[in-house]
């Protein structure tokens, strides 16, 4: 059994500081303020400015399933000699880059796959609902509902997915998969190349205007009385009477009687002293925005997903977000546009009716990839703190009921029998 959260003097209103303004560290506050809890966000840059604002999307539970696919130990191979290649690794010297990435290919495996699964099923059931439960509890934003099209540009590309989804079947979780021929793909969606030969349509999905969601959640918390402290660099955490303060590089120090680490891909700077010891890294996505110029196309009217190459497509407004990668560069490194041309040769073959010479919003964001795939939920091993974070891919998708639980654990004492893998500090 966790701590239950009181306030540090034994009277009042608790209070919690949550490092981390995406939406991990969003949601939590949210959620605690629905137990009664006063919150205050502290960031350091600004609301969604890490892996919350320029990724696909998409709400997608059908699709959240373990990193360590089998198949990525061939995309590793090709990352070394295909520059176009979806997973980038540098060519450079890195030991703790080396070490990781030997880890996470050692989970590479169908039976480790299997049992990742099924620690992530009652979390993709429950998805979606906490997404209707900020939106009924007054976040003024929408998530929309759509299916998500797979698009295959050669048929016998499709065997991969195929076989993914007879397995989240096998794992017991439903997800409506049905094949879509050429002549609906053409009506529904003109926006897909004609050299594309198979599609199937994944039913059951959401997705968002990322960026738009998670302003509009950092919204709710502070008109429901959050605090928000942007530009302020937690560098360490200090015990003390008043509680637990978060020290940081300049500007005063912040004290509540818990604290909650939600910072993505910095996550191991503040976790590491609190015996979170699972590995992290940065897994970076890039995206970039094209505009719809076939009227016939416009609005695209829900995600378009080409596995083989793996691009996601997002629909916002009348221009089309694009998206894929995964780089394990430093966190800090400057976006890489050999990544984004990538990105670009991989598309281009894949959709027509798009304008890829007005290219908008070009991106780059660290996703946080733990070592063994799961996330990282729970209170650590120094009283009153708590870490939120490692969703890796599926921030978005799980990123309001990891808060929703955590607040749970939170404010209870009892650790919800969904968080119980995802202990950080296993």
């Amino acid at each position: 059994m966790a701590n239950v959260l009181r306030p540090a003097h034994g009277a009042g209103t608790p209070h919690v500081v949550i490092v981390g303004a995406g939406m991990v560290g969003l949601s939590t506050a949210w959620f605690l303020q629905e137990h009664g809890v006063q919150v205050t966000v502290v960031e350091r840059s600004g609301v969604a400015a890490g892996s919350s604002w320029g990724n696909a999307g998409w709400i997608s539970p059908g699709l959240c399933v373990p990193l360590s696919d089998p198949s990525v130990i061939k995309y590793g191979l090709k990352a070394v000699l295909d520059p176009n290649s979806p997973l980038f690794i540098p060519l450079k010297p890195d030991v703790h880059l080396a070490s990781f990435l030997l880890g996470f290919a050692r989970r590479c495996t169908p039976g480790q796959w299997k049992r990742t699964m099924d620690k992530y099923v009652p979390m993709n059931r429950q998805a979606i609902a906490a997404y209707q439960q900020l939106e009924d509890g007054g976040v003024a934003a929408t998530s929309h509902e759509a299916p998500i099209m797979a698009a295959f540009r050669r048929a016998e590309d499709a065997k991969g997915l195929e076989h993914e989804v007879e397995l989240i079947h096998e794992a017991g979780l439903e997800l409506e998969a049905t094949e879509v021929d050429n002549a609906t793909l053409r009506a529904e969606l003109p926006i897909v190349s004609p050299d594309v030969e198979k599609a199937i349509r994944l039913g059951g999905q959401r997705y968002i205007n990322p960026g738009e969601y998670v302003d509009a959640l950092a919204c709710a918390v502070e008109q429901r009385g959050g605090r928000f402290v942007i530009g302020a660099n937690a560098r360490a955490l200090r015990h003390g009477p008043g509680g637990v303060t978060v020290e940081m590089m300049s500007g005063e120090p912040i004290s509540g009687d818990a604290v909650v680490i939600a910072t993505g891909a910095w996550l191991p700077e503040l976790a590491k002293s609190c015996g979170v010891r699972v590995a992290l890294r940065a897994g970076r996505g890039y995206s970039f925005s094209v505009s719809v110029t076939d009227p016939a196309a416009r609005p695209v009217p829900c995600p378009v997903y080409f596995p083989f190459e793996r691009v996601a497509c997002t629909p916002l407004g009348d221009r089309l977000r694009i998206g894929g990668t995964m780089e394990f560069a430093g966190t800090e490194d400057p976006l890489n546009a050999d990544r984004v041309a990538a990105i670009k040769r991989s598309g281009q073959p894949l959709l027509t009716g798009v304008d890829w010479d007005d290219q908008q919003d070009v991106w780059v964001g660290g996703r946080p990839v733990t070592v063994d795939g799961l996330p990282l939920i729970g209170e650590t091993k120094v009283p009153r703190v708590y870490v939120n974070g490692g969703h890796g891919m599926w921030g978005i998708t799980l990123g309001p009921l990891s808060g929703r639980l955590l607040a749970e654990q939170m404010v209870t004492g009892k650790v919800p029998a969904e968080l119980a893998p995802f202990s950080p500090t296993r």
